[in-house]
């Protein structure tokens, strides 16, 4: 009989240490470390209960289990009470186990999204508050066809900061959303990349007439005008880039807003009398009635600013995914229904790096 090669010799070793593994540690359920990853985030038995949608006496019992386990196994509990209303103290075996049941779960769950994305059962698209329409756009044409073979599409409400993140760390498979681009230059974002419109930016306003008349706004000009200013995401990008990092030093800021709806209800109340930056397309809609903007203004910018920018929309997807699936996967069918459907008819392509 031909000895074992070492492949051979490392595989009779997992497997004797597989067959090996003391009951205690078996008797340890996913549903144990999710547990004690959550009071170790929350804090208390009482706050993870919450958290997790359970009884407190539920989350202690599992807690009382899984130490009574590492008790047994490596002489140590893994969380220790310390008196009402006190944090839960965690032994350095306890973060050792929490540091692996992070990694564990985190893991499992990519790991169902890897497979769910190899055999199309379920598609991930993520989108803006203002470009979910997009996806309104094509979804009846694909609607039977995804029912009929099981296929899930999830949606995920995705801020413009987040786009990139969400994208590279495969949260979502689609992403719909806008960025700062310089006219008629192409974008340089490493990912395939499907244009659906530009538009400008402009301001809303509750000034008069007089205080602000109805002529385009120079880059001289703003820096004077009570401005309620972004947070971050894609307008903070057009101002930093307009004048620098430390815009907010620059500008005449009277209030910072991480919400458009917030800025155009601080206006439309007249709790405050300012400026906003937004889109053409969000303007157009506020004056319209589609959004808060009962009697504000639209001016538009001058064209001084430099660089010279403008809001690039479209429908991005990691480069060269699709070229790994077939042509009927439903993240292709998705793609190739934005694709027939923009308005630009923008043949896909992926950006150069």
């Amino acid at each position: 009989m031909a000895p074992d090669t070492g492949d051979d010799g490392e595989a009779a070793e997992v497997l004797a240490a597989l067959l090996g593994c003391p009951p205690e540690i078996l008797d340890v359920s996913l549903d144990q470390l999710r547990t004690l990853a959550v009071v170790h985030a929350t804090g208390t038995a009482q706050r993870a209960a919450r958290a997790l949608g359970r009884e407190q006496s539920s989350v202690q019992k599992q807690l009382d289990n899984i130490n009574k386990a590492a008790t047994r196994l490596v002489g140590e509990a893994l969380v220790v009470k310390q008196g009402r209303g006190k944090d839960f103290l965690f032994t350095p075996s306890g973060e050792e186990v929490v540091a692996l049941a992070r990694r564990t779960l985190l893991s499992w769950i990519d790991s169902l999204h890897r497979s769910r994305r190899r055999v199309g059962s379920t598609v991930t698209f993520g989108t803006t508050e203002f470009t979910v329409q997009f996806l309104g756009a094509v979804w009846p044409a694909l609607r039977e066809d995804f029912e009929r073979r099981g296929v899930q599409l999830n949606i995920e409400h995705v801020r413009t900061r987040d786009l990139w993140r969400k994208l590279d760390g495969k949260k979502v498979d689609l992403v719909c959303g806008s960025f700062a681009a310089e006219p008629g230059r192409p974008p340089t974002l490493d990912y395939d990349f499907l244009e659906w419109h530009r538009e400008r930016v402009a301001l809303l306003t509750n000034l008069s007439a007089r205080e602000l008349p109805d002529t385009p706004v120079g880059a001289g000009r703003l820096p004077g005008l009570p401005l309620l200013a972004p947070t971050a995401g894609l307008l903070a990008q057009f101002l930093g880039r307009w004048y620098g990092p430390d815009y907010r030093g620059v500008l005449h800021v009277i209030a910072d807003i991480d919400s458009l709806n917030y800025g155009l209800n601080l206006l439309t109340s007249k709790l405050l009398h300012g400026c906003l930056l937004t889109t053409e397309r969000v303007a157009d809609a506020a004056l319209e009635g589609r959004l808060p903007g009962q009697g504000l203004r639209k001016i538009d910018l001058a064209g001084d600013y430099e660089p010279r920018l403008e809001i690039v929309t479209g429908i991005f997807a990691r480069k060269g995914e699709r070229g790994r699936y077939a042509a009927d996967h439903p993240l292709n069918l998705l793609w190739n229904a934005f694709a027939d459907a923009t308005p630009t008819r923008t043949i896909p392509s992926a950006l150069p790096g």
